[in-house]
């Protein structure tokens, strides 16, 4: 169900941003309640208050969709590699041995 998952999105962004569900829902003139149904999928929010929330979160349409479209993928790779590139370079060699081991094997398959 793509609402759960938008919404379970927009809960890992707002807290790594630093916000409660109260303080979000509040900026963009919602009750927590309302803020806390759509982060779990049970109700689906307006689009003029997903780009607030976008706004807010200083977040990309495809940081939100990235789950749920098919060209989602391609923004996860993106993401992946800045996360890996923060990393020392012994801890990013062992990633890339393990993702070429899974792409040897998926090619078998």
């Amino acid at each position: 169900m793509p609402e759960k998952t938008i919404g379970k999105r927009i809960q890992k962004l707002r807290k790594e941003k630093g916000y409660t569900q109260a303080e979000l829902a509040e900026i963009i003139d919602i009750s927590t309640h309302h803020m806390s149904s759509f982060e779990r999928g049970v109700y689906n929010i307006k689009l003029s208050k997903l780009v607030q929330i976008m706004n807010i979160l200083d977040c990309t349409a495809d940081d939100i969709f990235c789950d749920v479209i098919k060209t989602g993928h391609r923004h996860k790779e993106g993401v992946l590699s800045e996360e890996i590139a923060k990393l020392p370079q012994k801890e990013q060699e062992k990633i890339f041995a393990v993702v070429e081991t899974m792409i040897e094997y998926a090619k078998k398959n």
